[in-house]
């Protein structure tokens, strides 16, 4: 099953470089890189799947819900329990090629249920970047402090320093 950060590198790979937002999974190489590290097989249906999957789960994050594309990856899965020595483990009856798909949005679900409200898009709006707030006070607001979170500070910064009229 995927992890936090598995799901974090699939959100994140839509960042803005320079002003210009890329898609690392524009490579179909990249993409079976990244599936291959997390079991994956490879391949155009796996890549596809992936593709809908984490695009899916951006539109969410962001508010411009993707449910219906959420729902497309999930249908006809089942999880179905098995016995074992430690009690029952869940094992997921999905085509292979929709596998990493389908546990990108199981790992996605996870992290909803377990750190509520800790997942959220970068309060920059030329980011694209998503965070996962594991701070105390679940009060983080950027991707990175030293890009975002700077970058904006020394924005409102300058706007307070151009609006203070200067003493005569």
């Amino acid at each position: 099953m995927l992890d936090d950060q598995a799901l974090m590198q699939a959100l994140n790979s839509t960042p803005v470089t320079e002003g210009r937002r890329q898609d690392l999974w524009d490579d179909d190489h990249e993409v079976d890189r990244w599936a291959r590290e997390h079991g994956g097989l490879g391949g155009d249906e796996e890549r596809r799947w992936l593709r809908t999957a984490r695009d899916a789960l951006q539109a969410v994050e962001s508010g411009t819900s993707e449910e219906p594309r959420l729902r497309r990856v999930l249908a006809g899965v089942h999880q179905v329990p098995r016995p074992s020595a430690a009690g029952v483990e869940w094992h997921l009856e999905v085509p292979p090629e929709r596998r990493l798909a389908v546990e990108l949005v199981l790992a996605w679900a996870d992290v909803k249920e377990r750190l509520p409200g800790r997942l959220r898009p970068c309060e920059n709006t030329e980011c694209r970047l998503f965070l996962l707030d594991r701070s105390r006070a679940n009060t983080a607001r950027w991707c990175s402090m030293k890009t975002c979170g700077n970058r904006l500070k020394a924005r409102r910064h300058q706007a307070r320093v151009r609006e203070t009229p200067s003493p005569e």
